[in-house]
């Protein structure tokens, strides 16, 4: 063959880049923190601020969003006192979102462990599993998805089944009724 030449039927390398179509974009640049306040979480869950990390990076990832967020893993009685300054509710809650200002801080989210514990063994699910379905959703919220109506709901559901996978981890709504 002579040099700069190519194989019958295949185009030069230089030709082959111009016409493979569209250019992909690089992925958003994703920030994600997490603040371990409840020690109990490294016990329920092994490598737990790994694993919330990337939960929250593969959420952000399937919306297409980038940006910074941080997760507050706490317990029961942070999380009742932040749901009852923000949202009216005396008791604690699985996970809150909390939008951000300005970007590229997206917001925060925060986790209380008890009720994660005893909705992960009510669901008959393993803890690091709720608790990665959880950050996804939290971190969905924060990139624009909601569950007010019916259609979003589905969409927001379907998102969070492709971060589980991708996560290597059971579809949470797979069996729910």
């Amino acid at each position: 063959m002579e040099p700069r030449s190519s194989r019958p039927g295949r185009a030069p390398a230089e030709t082959r880049a111009v016409t493979a179509g569209p250019r992909r974009e690089a992925p958003p640049e994703v920030d994600v923190s997490v603040i371990l306040a409840a020690p109990g979480w490294r016990a329920a869950v092994p490598r737990v601020e790994r694993l919330a990390r990337r939960a929250a990076e593969a959420a952000l990832r399937e919306a297409g969003r980038g940006g910074a967020i941080t997760v507050l893993l706490a317990g029961d009685r942070e999380l009742r006192r932040l749901n009852g300054r923000h949202r009216g509710k005396a008791k604690p809650t699985n996970v809150l979102s909390f939008p951000g200002a300005a970007p590229p801080h997206l917001g925060d989210l925060a986790l209380a462990l008890g009720v994660v514990r005893r909705e992960a063994r009510a669901n008959r699910r393993p803890t690091h599993a709720h608790l990665a379905h959880l950050v996804a959703h939290g971190a969905l919220h924060l990139a624009g998805h909601d569950h007010l109506h019916a259609g979003e709901a589905r969409r927001m559901e379907r998102a969070e089944a492709r971060v589980m996978r991708r996560l290597g981890l059971p579809n949470p709504w797979r069996g729910a009724t």
